[in-house]
């Protein structure tokens, strides 16, 4: 939040937050949005909700986002921030297990919350970012306007462990944990995204992934808030993001693997292209060298795609650029080794460790293994947290205490090695092994060998029966272009032909 002041000062008519809504855009300055933010704090604090208060944030990306989310840092609260895309379940669950005292909502929400009984045991202070109905409450609006009539907001003081945030885990591969933020772990976040890709003021970000659109107004960056469901980004329209990104010559891109391979296969079909960006990061699951591809060419000839590897509990842990995958890693990968995420970021130490189900106590050295044998990446450093929101159990299962230089590992839950080079590389989730009599496989570098295959989209390794005599089973999706049950025979028997000559991905089944 102090960097949206430091900005607010140095910039403070440049645009902070662009909405696109309708076809129209609304445009909030640096001083608006900090201004704003301040009074929303100011009004917070009237209301209840004050520093380390537990609060869950359920607003659409748009200026009331921006608004509360930096209201909520400088006020010192502890923001629970939940995916949407979890679903109804899910996300009751996550706010069960949150223990939220307060809750800040779209009128969606609060049905929902109504409905579902979500925080009915802890919730005290309720607000709506839009008409308020049966619920009662505060109105946001209502609360920024009160808190406008004070004298300017001072961020609230914070210590080294203050927690700032809990942010939910995906729960793609088991329960959704809330992993705790800290203040220093945000603020060397941002320190680590302006180093790693040399994000500078006055950049505009095409922002497709709400919580990393957080991150613009602090460095600097203007965020773009395009028209579009940022829970289905591969249903994204690529026309409105692509006419959004020239209209406001957009310089950054994040996005998932899966609206970038929306938008490159769009560029290739009609010729578009994004002459400026100046980068595009893609993160949340490996990317295929195919997506990758397509959308290089939509760039400029000195513009990449990089990919930063991380996760929700650890992010950026590594990074690697499009240059170096397409010219070099990505043949690699076809061969059956993995996915090459990058060199570890500056401050970041990354370690590959014998697989284990169990919890490890205690780091020692003992646990590593060498250059180019297949383990489990543990990783260390300001970046990382500490521990999950009131699951002791699960905390124990992820970290391991380092009394020698008294910190933390975390174990990524995924399996790798490190190159004689120093990569790292990416060979899947070690729960997702499929573990047979005659040894084990890994789903990355299986996946790797088919998806090289021109008429395939995608493909995923499973194993079917009782680990240690898993049967491993190949689902194929295959591209829109090829289609009819003819061609299906045919690609199997290629895909099979081609199993049958590397002797990792013996013993896959039709």
């Amino acid at each position: 939040a102090r960097h949206l002041s430091e900005m607010a000062l140095q910039r403070p008519d440049e645009p902070a937050v662009i909405v696109q809504r309708g076809g129209e855009f609304e445009t909030v300055s640096f001083k608006a949005l900090d201004d704003e933010s301040g009074a929303l704090a100011r009004g917070f604090a009237e209301a209840g909700i004050v520093k380390g208060t537990r609060t869950v944030l359920m607003v659409k990306p748009g200026r009331a986002f921006f608004a509360a989310a930096f209201a909520l840092l400088k006020a010192g609260a502890v923001t629970v921030f939940i995916d949407p895309g979890l679903g109804i379940r899910n996300l009751g669950a996550c706010i069960e297990e949150a223990e939220p005292e307060a809750f800040i909502g779209i009128p969606k929400a609060h049905a929902a919350r109504v409905l579902f009984g979500w925080g009915k045991r802890t919730l005290k202070v309720l607000v709506t970012a839009g008409t308020r109905l049966g619920w009662g409450g505060h109105s946001l609006e209502a609360l920024r306007a009160s808190g406008a009539k004070g004298a300017p907001f001072a961020c609230e003081e914070s210590q080294p462990g203050d927690v700032a945030a809990v942010l939910f885990t995906s729960g793609s591969t088991g329960p959704s944990k809330g992993a705790v933020y800290t203040h220093v772990i945000f603020a060397k976040q941002v320190e680590v995204l302006r180093e790693v890709y040399g994000i500078q003021p006055g950049e505009m970000d095409l922002s497709t992934f709400p919580l990393f659109a957080l991150f613009g107004p602090a460095l600097g960056m203007a965020s773009l808030v395009p028209e579009m469901d940022f829970t289905r980004p591969a249903q994204a329209d690529p026309e409105k993001l692509i006419s959004a990104a020239r209209e406001w010559k957009a310089t950054n891109l994040f996005g998932s693997p899966a609206l970038l391979d929306a938008l490159g296969r769009y560029g290739e079909a009609s010729g578009a292209i994004l002459p400026s960006l100046r980068r595009v990061i893609c993160a949340g699951a490996p990317v295929r060298p195919a997506v990758l591809y397509r959308m290089v060419k939509m760039l400029g000839q000195f513009t990449q795609v990089f990919t930063p590897y991380g996760a929700t509990e650890a992010l950026p842990v590594a990074s690697i650029g499009s240059d170096e995958i397409l010219g070099e890693t990505a043949a690699l990968t076809a061969r059956g080794q993995g996915v090459c995420v990058g060199r570890p970021v500056g401050g970041i130490e990354a370690a590959v460790i014998r697989i284990t189900d169990g919890p490890i106590a205690w780091w020692g050295d003992s646990l590593r293994l060498p250059p180019g044998e297949i383990g489990e990446i543990a990783v260390r450093g300001e970046v990382v947290s500490k521990e999950y929101l009131n699951r002791p159990e699960q905390t124990a299962l992820a970290k391991i205490a380092d009394d020698t230089h008294g910190t933390l590992w975390h174990r990524m839950g995924d399996v790798g090695r490190v190159d004689e080079q120093g990569r790292l590389w990416m060979c899947g989730r070690k729960s997702q092994r499929v573990v047979t009599e005659a040894g084990t496989l890994f789903t990355i570098p299986v996946e790797g060998v088919f998806n090289a295959h021109p008429k395939v989209r995608r493909t995923a390794l499973v194993g079917v029966g009782e680990r240690g005599k898993q049967r491993p089973v190949l689902c194929v999706e295959l591209e829109p272009t090829c289609c009819g049950r003819g061609q299906e025979d045919l690609v199997r028997r290629e895909l099979l032909d081609l199993g049958a000559r590397l002797p990792l991905t013996q013993g896959i089944q039709d």
